[in-house]
């Protein structure tokens, strides 16, 4: 039986979404809510009554595919079945991302949360409708950026309801559409874009992302070409480009690619990289670790490294010691290189030799003499 206040936050929860709800049902763990859109909406009020065997079932009864389930909690559910949602491309908001999302939508009483503190008064001066379609814009873009595209593309749903054919929300439809794997319904979204404006870029560059979601790399690349071909300097193709090209291993061609890139932005760490790997990959050991440090110097972190090996599927990179470790190291080599230059200085006959551990005998005469 669930509790009035989980109750209430669902009911408050999904009205402050905007979602239209086609049914639900309760269950088990929590309450299940199908939208008209074809996502199910899984509330859970009892983490630890979710299994792996809930998960496979929560997937099964996804109509949509797995893409379209989207599960909260406001606690963590257990990370083995996480995990496997997860893989299988389904969203879960819980825990620290759940509170955010209650405390953003203006619910967090419901979880007992302070209220935000209002920005102050002449930081930002918009109409009300204005405002509220700027807070949905960087909320939904927000989500984007944190990896859960389902609820993206629920507040850029929002923003285009309010103010219908805004470019904004359309390409954030769009591409939270392609973020969830739902290639042909992205491609119809970035399709009404261009009908209204044939040289949006963002739906240009959004249909060739989506060409290469769908295994058409040749076809990914040639569209970011055709762009750079009408116009060579636009920067944010050529990115475009370079990323696929370093998805791809595509290491000549993302060689000069990327150095065409540097010309225009020499101070980027991740460039730097992604110039080493490709140097790395292309037969130039020594110039590829000379970009890798300079990379480092720039600032680009461990984290980050690892980070960008793992998302290009190559492995982790061995990274040198830390400053103040490489520090440690030196100055005991010193030491050590000091202690042996006065030993070989001594002569060996004046060499203190060392003290052989006591006999029994040694041990015995001590004691007598101690009596």
């Amino acid at each position: 039986m669930e509790s009035p206040a989980f109750a209430q936050l669902v009911g408050k929860l999904t009205e402050a979404l905007g979602q239209s709800m086609d049914s639900s049902r309760r269950v088990g763990e929590g309450v299940l809510l199908e939208t008209t859109d074809g996502f199910l909406y899984g509330f859970i009020e009892d983490p630890g009554a979710v299994s792996l065997a809930t998960g496979d079932r929560l997937l099964a009864e996804s109509k949509g595919g797995p893409k379209r389930l989207v599960l909260f909690s406001s606690s963590r559910l257990p990370l083995a079945v996480t995990e496997r949602l997860m893989r299988a491309g389904a969203s879960v908001v819980e825990g620290a991302r759940f509170s955010e999302l209650v405390r953003g939508l203006g619910l967090g009483e419901y979880l007992g949360l302070e209220p935000r503190p209002e920005r102050p008064g002449g930081e930002r001066r918009l109409l009300p409708s204005a405002r509220v379609l700027d807070e949905l814009i960087t909320r939904a873009k927000n989500w984007l950026d944190w990896g859960v595209p389902a609820l993206a593309l629920r507040f850029y749903r929002q923003a285009n309801d309010l103010k219908p054919a805004f470019a904004p929300a359309r390409i954030g439809i769009a591409s939270s559409l392609l973020a969830l794997g739902l290639v042909p319904e992205a491609e119809a979204a970035y399709r009404e874009v261009l009908a209204g404006d044939p040289r949006s870029i963002d739906a240009r560059l959004g249909l060739a992302a989506a060409k290469g979601v769908a295994g058409d790399t040749a076809g990914e690349l040639e569209a970011y070409r055709a762009m750079l071909a009408e116009e060579p300097d636009r920067i944010t193709v050529r990115a475009h480009l370079v990323a696929a090209l370093a998805s791809h291993h595509r290491w000549s061609e993302l060689r000069t690619e990327v150095e065409i890139l540097l010309r225009r932005v020499p101070e980027d760490p991740r460039l730097r990289l992604l110039r080493s790997l490709a140097l790395e990959h292309t037969e130039s050991a020594r110039e590829a670790a000379a970009e890798r440090t300079k990379a480092r110097e720039l600032g680009l972190t461990p984290e980050a490294e690892r980070a960008i090996c793992r998302e290009l599927g190559l492995p982790s990179p061995s990274l040198p010691p830390s400053p103040a470790t490489a520090l440690l190291l030196s100055a005991a080599s010193a030491r050590a290189a000091r202690s042996a230059e006065k030993a070989a200085a001594v002569p060996a006959k004046h060499r203190r030799r060392p003290s052989p551990p006591p006999t029994r005998t040694r041990k015995k005469a001590r004691s007598r003499k101690a009596q």
